[in-house]
């Protein structure tokens, strides 16, 4: 059977190269019996894997059973894989069946199996050798002809170093591995992910289904989705739901995508006319004023300490030295960030008190600096460089085209 077909048996969205050998290596291994451990991030569809595994094998008429490892609390999964007999812990009324027996002649799926303790690892790799165990309570061995199917997203590597995951258990497990990719890594599937998506909630709560712009299509390829599949599917929700519009446009969408950084996955990365900055240009300079005045406070403490312990002479040139650099007033226009620190006139003042200050009558100098006409004379050069053009204009400011032209507004400049 084509991958193509066994896509659309399973639901799969998709061309990506990756994706289409991941489901390769599921269909070939399928007839086998051979253990498999797919490895990959949480929200992928590793979930699909094992379905098709199942499938495509000779045990398609046995049962398929999912277990989530790490939902079941490590006190009962002894107990839920292999069962118990009546009696052998409080609250055993009944002998009771695992999931090993109630899938037998049939496939076990291991979701986070990572998440198993170290000693239900040890009878795990026993069921995987040996095809036996025994029910908690009991001392009877018992048989299962079960096929292990295995999922995590956990660095086995790591696990193994830090003594959380036995490594005899990895190898049985990792016969053969299957990879599923991050969304990010499929950035030729995520538009198409959106349409899938946006037509189901369209037919499930009755309504138009959405539709992209070009530059909303073109921001959506180029985030990094930290959550994946998922997160792609509970955006599009969202989106379903709650706009009015169905064409949405990027502003609308960029609404909807979170900044936060999940282990490095998540910031948006845009590049080209339809880029924007996570951090807007007014926090960062913000936060590059307060680190100076950081650092200047602490030039200030460590000077002053040096003049009163004898060890910097305290003379009327180093007086003049040190009102210079410690008495600079950077000014700008905007307000600052609620988080930040700032008076209500919207200045930052980086001024420090001349050591001697007290005993002198010396006038301070003051320097100012707007970040507003800074900022104003740096688009008009780039306006100037590119003839005018904004979009060229834009890239080399690393601002949109929809930042810039607001700008150009808010500035009254005309051309370059």
């Amino acid at each position: 059977m084509d991958i193509q077909s066994v896509k659309q048996r399973f639901d799969i969205v998709g061309h990506s190269p990756l994706l289409n050998r991941a489901i390769d290596i599921a269909v070939q291994v399928a007839p086998t019996n051979i253990s498999v451990l797919i490895n990959g991030e949480s929200g992928v569809g590793k979930e699909s894997i094992p379905k098709i595994i199942h499938q495509f094998s000779q045990r398609k008429h046995g049962p398929y059973i999912a277990v989530n490892c790490g939902a079941i609390p490590e006190g009962t999964i002894d107990s839920e894989l292999f069962g118990h007999e009546k009696g052998s812990f409080t609250g055993a009324t009944d002998a009771r069946k695992g999931y090993f027996e109630e899938a037998n002649g049939g496939t076990i799926f291991l979701d986070e199996v990572a998440e198993l303790p170290l000693g239900t690892q040890v009878r795990l790799l026993r069921v995987l050798e040996t095809g036996e165990y025994i029910k908690v309570g009991s001392s009877k061995v018992q048989k299962t002809n079960v096929r292990v199917v295995a999922a995590t997203n956990v660095d086995f590597s790591e696990a193994i170093r830090l003594n959380k995951f036995r490594e005899d258990l990895y190898y049985r497990l990792n016969q053969v591995p299957i990879f599923m990719p991050p969304l990010r890594e499929r950035r030729e599937d995520v538009v198409l992910l959106f349409r899938k998506f946006a037509s189901d909630f369209a037919e499930k709560y009755k309504m138009p289904s959405l539709q992209l712009s070009s530059d909303a299509a073109q921001v959506l390829t180029n985030y990094s989705w930290p959550g994946n599949v998922r997160q792609l599917k509970n955006i599009t929700e969202q989106m379903s739901v709650l706009e009015q519009e169905r064409m949405i446009e990027a502003p609308t969408l960029h609404y909807y995508l979170p900044h936060e950084d999940f282990g490095n996955k998540g910031i948006a990365v845009t590049q080209g006319a339809g880029a924007t900055n996570n951090f807007s240009e007014r926090e960062i300079l913000y936060k590059v004023l307060f680190d100076m005045k950081n650092d200047l406070n602490d030039l200030k403490s460590l000077v002053l300490s040096m003049m009163q312990s004898g060890h910097l002479e305290t003379t009327e040139e180093n007086e003049e030295l040190f009102r210079k650099v410690f008495t600079p007033t950077v000014s700008t226009s905007v307000a600052p960030p609620s988080h930040y620190p700032a008076s209500n006139n919207a200045v930052i003042q980086l001024q420090g008190n001349h050591p001697a200050h007290a005993g002198n009558a010396h006038t301070l100098v003051e320097e100012s600096l707007s970040l507003t006409h800074s900022e104003k004379e740096l688009i008009m050069k780039a306006l100037k460089k590119h003839r005018n053009k904004r979009k060229f204009a834009a890239e080399e400011l690393g601002i949109s085209e929809r930042t810039l032209y607001r700008k150009i507004k808010e500035y009254g400049i005309t051309k370059a």
